[in-house]
């Protein structure tokens, strides 16, 4: 058996999906062309996701039906509220699975061309007034997306914050109360007003915003990065570095499954340890601490004997001089 492809939905994504997805009756009389498979047309809407190809090129060849259908699905899934259960579900998957940190969170904006213009696009500052539209996402603290919205390119990225955090889902997927709120939002110095400050305290969230007017290397890029690496992700789908589509529902359509796509690919990961392997680094030291000396970064000697017992004085060397520092 090959290799899946990308843009096919495994069986673990097909059972979560299939539930939330609204069921069709045929007409008994003139029942027409029997409906295609559900699961063949979100191999289409995917593949068009992944490739960012144009809907009415979609290879029939592939058998996910024509791009017309695809598209139709796409937005019927939409209004049916289809893909924002997805993401409810797999969030509370992922934090029964101990995958979700609400212990922080980061949020920023992205712009992105318009090619077609539509609704929620506008002259972007960014890009010499050509038509333009942003992404919105807040993160936890491993970069997992809790909300992404659409707004047009001349949005001032502040003003979709309020938004943007009560559109965040109630996460369930452990006993006790739900979370909905992080405990400590990082922002970068385009959010840097106090009304805003006011308004996130109001809901018992602690802003750590950059202020503006001091010099960059705040320190916040250590928690900030994981809302720039979401981004990077999200961008990997062709179809959400430029937004081709003029209706802005099927866009924000493609936001959300391209969210919960990424959401699906952590929790199907092994699990494991940040903090332990965080601590790899020790060994990492001891080994530039050990090639300090010339005879160990390169071997001269013709017998292993000699070489080891070179490493292990220098290693002694080292140990001691950690016991007296540390008596200091």
């Amino acid at each position: 058996m090959g290799r899946r492809r990308p843009w096919e939905v495994d069986d673990g994504l097909g059972e979560r999906i299939a539930p939330p997805l609204p069921v069709i009756e045929r007409r008994q009389r003139y029942p027409g062309r029997k409906r295609l498979e559900d699961r063949r047309v979100l191999n289409g809407i995917m593949f068009v996701l992944y490739t960012g190809i144009p809907w009415e090129f979609l290879p029939q060849e592939l058998g996910y039906g024509s791009g017309s259908t695809c598209r139709r699905r796409l937005r019927d899934w939409r209004q049916a509220g289809v893909w924002q259960a997805l993401h409810e579900l797999l969030l509370a998957e992922s934090r029964k699975a101990g995958q979700l940190d609400f212990s922080r969170a980061a949020v920023d904006g992205w712009h992105l061309r318009a090619m077609k213009g539509g609704a929620n696009s506008g002259p972007s500052l960014v890009d010499r007034g050509r038509t333009g539209s942003k992404h919105h996402v807040i993160v936890e603290a491993h970069g997992i997306s809790l909300a992404a919205t659409l707004t047009s390119g001349n949005r001032h990225d502040v003003a979709q914050l309020m938004p943007l955090v009560h559109a965040v889902l109630v996460v369930r997927g452990k006993r006790g109360r739900h979370r909905r709120r992080p405990d400590v939002l990082y922002a970068d110095r385009g959010y840097d007003y106090d009304t805003y400050r006011r308004d996130l305290r109001d809901l018992g969230i602690r802003p750590v915003i950059a202020r503006r007017g001091t010099e960059y290397g705040s320190g916040l890029g250590v928690h900030r990065w994981v809302v720039e690496a979401a981004f990077a992700l999200l961008h990997r789908f062709r179809r959400l570095r430029t937004r081709w589509e003029i209706r802005d529902d099927l866009h924000e359509a493609f936001l959300t499954l391209g969210c919960s796509i990424i959401c699906w690919r952590r929790l199907k990961k092994p699990p494991s340890d940040a903090d332990l392997y965080r601590d790899r680094n020790t060994v990492k030291r001891l080994i530039n601490q050990l090639k300090g000396w010339r005879g160990i970064v390169t071997r001269f000697d013709k017998t292993p004997e000699s070489f080891l017992a070179g490493l292990k004085l220098r290693a002694s060397m080292i140990w001691v001089g950690d016991l007296l520092q540390a008596a200091d």
